[in-house]
């Protein structure tokens, strides 16, 4: 099977982590989070992001609830994937998130010993760990 690069995103409504990975390692990378207003980004830069890494596939981090209930802004996540399908025409697969942000926030404290998550990096770190689950779901 080829290699494919996959593009996640951890949605939020003032930063949306970004991380890449490919499925030959099962590796993820963060990247730069990007801004957004009251959730909407700047598709001009999304739309850089994706011609530069060229995935073949878009996972959307879904932030549910403990009891597998959807929340107001699970809504707005599936909408902000339907948005990316529609502009670029990437197949979106939504992906459960939760805990994702307590677990990079966990990984920040321990390993770079800071509580100042959005200048480590918190939105991509998330998206990242997003990825990485949403690989190794794909060896099973």
């Amino acid at each position: 099977m080829k290699t494919q690069t996959i593009i996640a995103f951890d949605y939020g409504t003032r930063w949306i982590g970004c991380a890449a990975g490919q499925t030959l390692t099962g590796t993820a990378t963060a990247l730069p989070a990007l801004r957004a207003r009251d959730g909407i980004p700047d598709w001009e830069e999304l739309g850089k992001l994706l011609e530069e890494w060229k995935p073949t596939a878009v996972i959307v981090g879904l932030p549910l609830n403990m009891d597998d209930s959807e929340s107001e802004l699970s809504a707005r996540a599936r909408k902000f994937g339907k948005r990316i399908h529609g502009r670029f025409g990437l197949p979106v697969e939504h992906w459960d998130e939760r805990l994702s942000s307590f677990e990079a926030k966990g990984e920040i404290m321990e390993n770079r010993h800071s509580k100042q998550f959005k200048r480590e990096g918190v939105d991509s770190l998330s998206a990242q760990l997003i990825l990485e689950s949403w690989l190794r779901s794909q060896d099973s």
